[in-house]
């Protein structure tokens, strides 16, 4: 299993707190939509590292994972709100486009590898190779909502939503493998909730537990000495979606730098290097983002038909799994409908 990253580098400086999934009992939590669906289209994979799929030929790994994960974490009592990106700021065309060369290049690997019969290159380029599409997108919307699972459109940044609507007092975290959500201002990040399980670590014969963990905001700052200002500050150091890194510089580095310097001037002339970007601006998308305040998180009994109609009918699901699966569902969502009138649910 490959846990896709994007996103900043600060992993290794951030202290986690290992957590059981019962500790999110009741609780509302964000899920970083996009993030979450290239995480199944990476873990749902065959053994040479084909995405599943229909008899059409449509990927159908984000739509298993949809289903079937987030019913599991409807039984653990865990409440998904799946909130979607919008529009990306024009800053991360860059990063994007850079992406979409990894991924393609990654595809033709997978191909090679195909063809001689290297199964364990082909699994790992086809890892690589992941690509959401508009479609992909739009049929995991439809899932959802057949589903009567909340679901919330952001103008730009889904993790940026989020953090607003966790501000509010709507959603108790976010749910990503992302650490951005943190220079938005999320109160907690929650980790490795929805993949579970071993995986292996990059160009090692070697897998890792993968445990859920939580990250919390104002843990991480007092541990670094730092206020959310000079988080960020870190981060573009290292890099962020918007920004291309500093040269030679790693996260250690970047925390004594942010550390030792009261304005990032400063840290521009210690460091020697002039950036082709102006860091305010980057400051000012984590810290004054873009956001809708018109949402609603209602929860509601799913649409058995619909389901049925769009998994097995359009995309080959098989229809005793989706049964099982749907059974399992609205006895959760009937369970919850109970307990929304003593104000536990919606």
């Amino acid at each position: 299993m490959l846990l896709v990253a994007m996103g900043v580098a600060i992993g290794e400086l951030l202290p986690k707190e290992e957590i059981s999934l019962d500790f999110l009992n009741s609780r509302k939590l964000g899920i970083d939509a996009h993030n979450i669906l290239y995480q199944f289209l990476s873990s749902i994979r065959s053994h040479d590292g084909t995405p599943l799929m229909d008899s059409e030929g449509n990927v159908t790994s984000h739509l298993t994972g949809l289903l079937y994960r987030t019913i599991n974490l409807l039984e653990r009592e865990i409440k998904p709100v799946f909130v979607f990106d919008g529009t990306p700021h024009t800053l991360k065309g860059e990063t994007l486009r850079k992406r979409t060369e990894i991924r393609t290049s990654a595809q033709e690997k997978h191909e090679k590898a195909l063809k001689e019969g290297d199964l364990e290159e082909a699994r790992k380029q086809g890892q690589r190779a992941l690509r959401l599409t508009k479609g992909m997108v739009e049929d995991a919307k439809k899932l959802i909502t057949a589903m009567g699972l909340p679901m919330v459109q952001a103008p730009s940044e889904g993790e940026a939503q989020v953090a607003q609507m966790v501000a509010k007092g709507d959603l108790f975290g976010c749910v990503s493998q992302d650490f951005d959500a943190l220079l938005f201002g999320t109160d907690r990040l929650f980790r490795n909730i929805a993949v579970t399980g071993k995986r292996k670590l990059p160009g090692k014969n070697i897998y890792a537990e993968v445990k859920p963990e939580m990250i919390k905001l104002d843990t991480t700052l007092k541990r670094l000495s730092l206020t959310r200002e000079k988080l960020i500050w870190l981060c573009i150091l290292v890099g962020t979606d918007f920004n291309e890194k500093f040269p030679k510089i790693g996260p250690k580095t970047a925390l004594k730098l942010v550390q030792e310097h009261s304005t990032f001037d400063g840290i521009i002339r210690a460091t020697n290097h002039s950036p082709d970007f102006d860091y305010r601006e980057i400051v000012d998308i984590f810290m004054k983002p873009d956001f809708e305040k018109d949402y609603r998180i209602e929860f509601s009994q799913p649409n058995r038909e619909e389901v049925i109609e769009f998994l097995c009918g359009k995309h080959d699901f098989s229809k005793d799994r989706v049964n099982s699966a749907l059974d399992k569902l609205e006895s959760k969502a009937s369970e919850k409908g109970e307990q929304s009138r003593l104000g536990q649910w919606s």
